[in-house]
């Protein structure tokens, strides 16, 4: 990082926004290096640590600033590579996933539009009217579809919840599109390391 100082002497609080955003981006692939080379070599955590991973980047808080995506596709991509079982890292995603969308549906049902106000959501206001356009255009099918679009995957079960969905259609769509998206999710990796290899 000391480089960075010496080749900008001339940094400036202009340029704090910009810093402060690579930092995070490179603290972020810290993260999910160390995340995933901890799997690597502690093949018993690898179930729960899927499923919170899928749980906090279903999440409408902790989406917005936990990025669990990528160490999810590189805990694939340990499968891929035979370390790993694919079928309980499988369910441990789809299940952390269905439950932090249940945990959003019920967050929005509880406390209604009053959610938008709290950080991280108040950093990002046009998120819900998003969700409810989603909602409005598609209904419960939005549940689903919306699980694949990472911005809607924080808005659409908050706000299912706030226009009171009904609870067992959304939990349909709820649980079916999450053993997709987990399954999606964690594909790349598992099949593409096969297929380089022949194996």
């Amino acid at each position: 990082m000391a480089h960075i100082f010496r080749r900008h002497p001339d940094v400036s609080r202009s340029h704090a926004p910009m810093f402060g955003s690579w930092f995070f981006a490179q603290t972020m692939e810290q993260y999910t290096h160390a995340l995933i080379e901890f799997v690597r070599t502690n093949q018993v955590w690898a179930v729960p640590i899927v499923g919170a991973l899928a749980f906090a980047e279903s999440l409408a808080f902790m989406s917005l600033i936990v990025p669990a995506w990528a160490a999810l596709v590189g805990i694939g991509a340990l499968i891929g590579m035979g370390g790993l079982e694919f079928w309980p890292i499988w369910v441990a995603a789809a299940v952390g996933a269905a439950l932090g969308d249940w945990l959003s549906y019920w967050l929005g049902f509880t406390f209604k539009d009053n959610i938008a106000h709290v950080w991280p959501l108040s950093r990002y206001p046009d998120l819900l009217p998003k969700g409810e356009a989603f909602i409005r255009r598609f209904g419960v099918f939005a549940v689903a579809l919306g699980r694949f679009f990472g911005p809607l995957r924080a808005s659409v079960p908050l706000v299912a919840g706030i226009f009171v969905m009904p609870f067992w259609p959304f939990q349909v769509a709820n649980f079916g599109s999450a053993f997709v998206w987990a399954a999606v999710l964690l594909a790349p990796g598992t099949l593409g390391l096969h297929w380089l290899t022949g194996a």
